[in-house]
């Protein structure tokens, strides 16, 4: 009996990815990092939300002590939010992040991006989404017009590559071939 390998697939995810008010002057060095590691922004806009957006982003905090700080802060000035993309995306922003607590980064993880551009528990510099569902809500939420929606994959892709991305592709390269 032979067993078979079914074919290897391409698993995209997105995650969100915020630059807090206290380092956005740092927008494009970290953008530089989110890149170097293998992260597409797909998407990003600088804005400055009220306390009450932050109150409604920041949901699931409501009732903690932090809570009133944790707006305060982040209504205090211009952020950047970003769609991040790549396999794996959420899992590997988080290891890039560090811990939340950035005296703790600092200890336990220094060259991550906490460690290096965050002061304290409450100042930790960027954000990133916890979970699939967490990170769909959140790239809902600073990108409303966004459609999220996974990436086909099986047969559905195949389906839309020959629909598609195939006729164009030999269009053009017929187009190509005749021309040279």
């Amino acid at each position: 009996m032979e067993l078979s390998m079914p074919p290897p697939q391409i698993y995209v995810e997105k995650t969100l990815a915020i630059i807090k008010p206290d380092i956005v002057d740092k927008e494009e060095e970290i953008q530089d990092i989110i890149l170097r590691s293998g992260f597409t922004i797909v998407q990003r806009r600088k804005l400055h939300l009220s306390p009450e957006h932050c109150s409604n982003f920041y949901v699931e905090q409501y009732g903690k002590m932090f809570f009133p700080n944790l707006t305060a802060y982040m209504s205090s000035g211009p952020l950047v939010a970003m769609i991040l993309a790549r396999y794996n995306a959420i899992s590997y922003w988080k290891e890039l992040l560090g811990p939340s607590n950035s005296l703790v980064a600092k200890e336990t993880h220094p060259d991550s991006l906490r460690a290096i551009y965050g002061t304290d528990e409450l100042r930790n510099a960027l954000h990133g989404s916890n979970d699939f569902a967490a990170a769909e809500r959140e790239i809902r939420f600073m990108f409303p017009a966004v459609i999220v929606e996974p990436i086909p994959v099986g047969q559905a892709a195949k389906d839309y590559l020959n629909l598609y991305v195939t006729p164009t592709l030999l269009k053009g390269l017929t187009e190509l071939y005749l021309a040279s």
